[in-house]
């Protein structure tokens, strides 16, 4: 069947999540198709925002008790909003700190190096900031990175193959750090089948879960997951700098935190000011120093938004629409140099589409002139991020045809094959 826009017409008419497009500002002639990197903003984020502001403006310190969002007791607040998004009870999760903030936290509390159970297992197709963590964790240890830190190769330099990774899981290794989805080509890791593998070996596993929190479904309790860190300004839309969130299997609790600071205290013994911690009994015992208030307000109303549209109904359309995108450029564009980088099966295959050309830093450039804002990953990945709240069909197929207007006018030769200074 041809794929044309008035079946994209169609396919908007029949989507149950198409009513939430008008709760994000859109900017006019424009397309966003970055969601995977920075979320737009919703008019339910903008309000919790402000009724946090207003709450500072009305009551000053006492902000801290009252008000419409107390700011002490919201990183517990927003948990229990996050866990369902996560598959954890509310106690399991915590709204604190930022994505490598949390990573140094959990690999302090988690890496316990004894016997010959020294080593770190990541890989290497992984973001860079995880490595540097895990890197400066190891040298603290007083380990030398190169050889303590241990990286499971990439069979083609796209995705990573599970045996591989169950292979690496020797007697020698302490701790496993891995993404639930990798950033560049968006597969997802088999998540159950790792943890038990760890579990059946007696190795701690904690994944890093930036590109799947709000895209995918999780079940990191039932799977027996020991942690779990992740960002909530891509798929979450919490906003620039959004405060990070991490999880943390109630088994562990009573842990005590590598890095310690008075906001993981117990709430009924933080302003007992004593110079022994008493720790929280759950994942807030994990937080370090005071939450970023104005950072946290606008994930109040940004999952407000994910709790009324359900993220198994949030997955269905990302996948549909994916494969629609996925599927158009196939039609479109198959002779003009491109390939598709990301897995085929929707089971292996994250919230964006991985396109590759040799030219993608300048076609990238391109498509922002032409009203498109994509994202380029070096050396030559556009990746590009059909939202199922907020991304219509119709926008796909004006993507792929002004894309395919771009190579055939050669728009992008104009333009230097090189990354702007943020990417």
């Amino acid at each position: 069947m041809e794929l044309t826009l008035e079946y994209a017409k169609q396919l908007d008419r029949t989507d149950s999540l198409n009513r939430f497009r008008e709760e994000f500002y859109i900017k006019p002639n424009t397309i966003y198709m970055d969601g995977n990197s920075l979320g737009l903003l919703s008019k339910r984020a903008e309000r919790t925002l402000l009724e946090s502001l207003n709450d500072w403006k009305e009551h000053g310190i006492d902000g801290w008790t009252k008000g419409k969002h107390p700011w002490f007791f919201l990183s517990e607040r927003l948990g229990e909003m996050m866990a369902p998004l996560v598959g954890a009870s509310s106690d399991e999760v915590i709204v604190t700190g930022s994505t490598t903030v949390n990573l140094h936290q959990l690999v302090a509390t988690f890496y316990k190096p004894e016997g010959k159970k020294l080593k770190i297992l990541a890989d290497e197709l992984t973001f860079p900031s995880d490595i540097y963590a895990l890197q400066s964790q190891l040298r603290i240890h007083g380990f030398d990175p190169d050889t303590h830190l241990i990286r499971v190769k990439s069979r083609d330099g796209r995705f990573l193959d599970e045996e591989d990774i169950i292979e690496a899981m020797t007697e020698d290794i302490a701790l496993i750090i891995l993404p639930t989805v990798l950033y560049r080509s968006g597969q997802i890791l088999d998540m159950k089948r790792l943890t038990a593998e760890a579990n059946k070996r007696g190795i701690l596993i904690g994944f890093d879960g930036c590109h799947s929190i709000g895209a995918i479904p999780h079940s990191f309790s039932e799977w027996g997951v020991d942690f779990a860190y992740w960002c909530n300004y891509k798929h979450l839309n919490g906003g620039p700098g959004s405060v990070g969130g991490l999880y943390v299997n109630k088994k562990h609790f009573g842990t005590a935190p590598g890095l310690a600071g008075w906001f993981g205290s117990n709430k009924e013994k933080q302003f007992d000011m004593e110079h022994r911690l008493t720790p929280a009994e759950s994942a807030g015992a994990y937080q370090i120093g005071t939450p970023h208030v104005l950072s946290l307000a606008p994930l109040l109303g940004a999952l407000e938004i994910f709790e009324e549209a359900g993220i198994e109904n949030i997955r269905e359309k990302s996948l549909k629409i994916n494969r629609f995108l996925m599927d158009l450029l196939e039609q479109e564009l198959s002779d003009m140099g491109f390939s598709i980088g990301n897995p085929e099966e929707d089971v292996r295959r994250g919230g964006h589409v991985s396109l590759e050309h040799k030219e993608a830093a300048r076609i990238c450039k391109a498509l922002k002139e032409n009203g498109i804002i994509p994202d380029f990953r070096a050396p030559n990945i556009i990746r590009l991020a059909p939202v199922a709240l907020y991304t219509s069909y119709s926008e796909v197929w004006e993507v792929v045809q002004i894309l395919k207007k771009i190579m055939e006018e050669r728009q992008y030769e104009k333009f230097a094959n090189e990354r702007e200074v943020v990417a």
